[in-house]
């Protein structure tokens, strides 16, 4: 283990760091490639590592937005990060609120305020993780001082899913944080309905056992185990009450075809086949069911999903965010699950991945069918220059870690100029270690951290965040005056 002195080096160093950015605020002897206002810099990108060739994004920045000039607004912060110089009523705990048409959350002193989040801050999920976090500090309060204070210091003013949230609380540089919870998985876990797939669980066909008679009363039991410790922390933004969730559109026929003899499918086939019944005739089958019939069941199965788990949510804690499942992929072309979502959650939480940024009339769309802002949980773009294969994980790939910090960049002014979005998670902490066979396949040989697994920062990259992270509310202002 490495000595408390030493971590001390490490804090003071990024400490200068971040003093730094306060004189100059695009930062220390930065060159943007950007000849003039409003000329976007080129940055080549892959797919997959396998493709033959890079193409070209033409890359926004904030200094490529005409007539904005980083830094040149100062606006004070909260303690949780909030804009103090803009109002809304203090309700003791975050909510959400449109102010003309832009979507804000409002911290709890009534400040307007956009979280930007880190995922997987946590003490690791393997041996390995764990071991070479501890050789790094010492212990885990010096971990959670290093972590929340390199956070803070490149201007992200949260933790997103899997952080150790309320053990970073603790820190001297508490950060506003999410808890993410399994309502769907550990009770299927529990049925021995599922098994590990790379990234998420597997269901039988597809179908999560909602309508399953034992669902709602586990939700109950397990919000009252794990929510009343922290339902009176004002820290605490809200609760992911599952991870990405298979989605099939033809959930109905899939329904359908579930074992009816086995006790813990039955219901799910029970439900599809008298749900047709009410709808075509007692003597309707698969054969008779069209495209409008599988989109109304879509509806009608995810309505029942977060009907169930908010309700249990809110039982057991009033006062927070309630931010559904995490939507991704094909979820979010289907207005059927925003809507049914929409009635019931706070938030619209959706992993964004495989385009170089936010399609806009998708994102209105989402907010439009669900009439919930928007929170971005999961993305993140993969560098070339670690030695890392990269060949596992959903992000694109691009040359060096400085391409990296354009991608957020341009990534995050599309977020902020449509006027939805309340707040992004980026996915990660810290890479993965190779050589640690634990790990989540999907996560293992691949560059998403802000920080390689010895936890050394990726300083370029960092360096671009910081200049969206801190200029955040300027840019909000600069998009809504234009």
């Amino acid at each position: 283990m490495v000595s408390n002195a030493i971590t001390g080096r490490v804090l003071a160093g990024l400490l200068v760091i971040g003093l730094g950015f306060i004189a100059n605020p695009y930062g220390v002897g930065d060159s943007v490639q950007a000849s003039s206002e409003s000329q976007t810099i080129p940055v080549k990108m892959k797919r997959r590592p396998t493709d033959s060739q890079w193409t070209i994004q033409q890359t926004r920045t904030p200094v490529s937005l005409p007539g904005y000039r980083p830094g040149a607004k100062a606006i004070s912060l909260s303690r949780y990060g909030g804009r103090t110089d803009r109002k809304a009523e203090a309700k003791g705990f975050f909510y959400t609120k449109q102010i003309g048409d832009r979507w804000w959350l409002i911290d709890p002193e009534g400040n307007l305020f956009i979280h930007i989040g880190m995922c997987s801050v946590r003490q690791g999920m393997t041996r390995m993780e764990q071991q070479s976090a501890l050789q790094k500090f010492g212990n885990w309060q010096q971990w959670a001082e290093f972590c929340t204070t390199t956070l803070k210091n490149f201007g992200f003013n949260g933790t997103g899913g899997w952080s150790d949230g309320l053990f970073l609380r603790e820190s001297g540089h508490p950060l506003v944080y999410v808890l993410s919870w399994d309502f769907m998985g550990d009770f299927s876990k529990l049925k021995r309905l599922v098994w590990q797939e790379p990234g998420r669980l597997g269901y039988p066909n597809m179908c999560i056992p909602v309508f399953h008679p034992g669902f709602a009363l586990f939700c109950d039991t397990y919000a009252k185990e794990h929510l009343l410790e922290t339902k009176d922390d004002p820290y605490l933004l809200g609760h992911f009450a599952d991870d990405e969730l298979p989605l099939a559109p033809d959930i109905l026929d899939r329904s359908l075809q579930l074992d009816y003899r086995n006790q813990d499918l039955r219901y799910g086939y029970l439900a599809a086949k008298r749900w047709l019944a009410r709808r075509k005739g007692d003597d309707a089958t698969i054969s008779d069911i069209t495209e409008e019939d599988r989109a109304a069941f879509l509806e009608y199965v995810f309505e029942e999903y977060y009907k169930i788990t908010c309700k249990a949510i809110r039982k057991y804690d009033e006062n927070h965010l309630c931010l559904g499942s995490r939507l991704y992929g094909e979820y979010l072309t289907y207005p059927e699950v925003l809507r049914a979502a929409g009635r019931h959650i706070d938030v619209v939480a959706a992993n964004y991945f495989g385009a170089w940024g936010p399609d806009q009339a998708r994102l209105n769309m989402w907010a439009k069918e669900s009439g919930k802002p928007i929170l971005i949980c999961e993305w993140y773009a993969k560098g070339a220059d670690t030695g890392m294969a990269n060949q596992s994980g959903q992000g694109l790939l691009v040359p060096t870690q400085l391409d990296r910090g354009y991608f957020y960049q341009h990534f995050t002014l599309e977020l902020l100029e449509n006027k939805n979005c309340i707040g992004w998670h980026w996915f990660k902490l810290r890479d993965n270690n190779p050589a640690d066979t634990e790990t989540d396949p999907s996560n293992r040989d691949s560059n998403k951290g802000i920080m390689n697994y010895q936890f050394e920062p990726y300083l370029p990259l960092l360096e671009k965040m910081r200049q969206i992270n801190q200029n955040v509310y300027s840019l909000t202002d600069y998009f809504d005056q234009r």
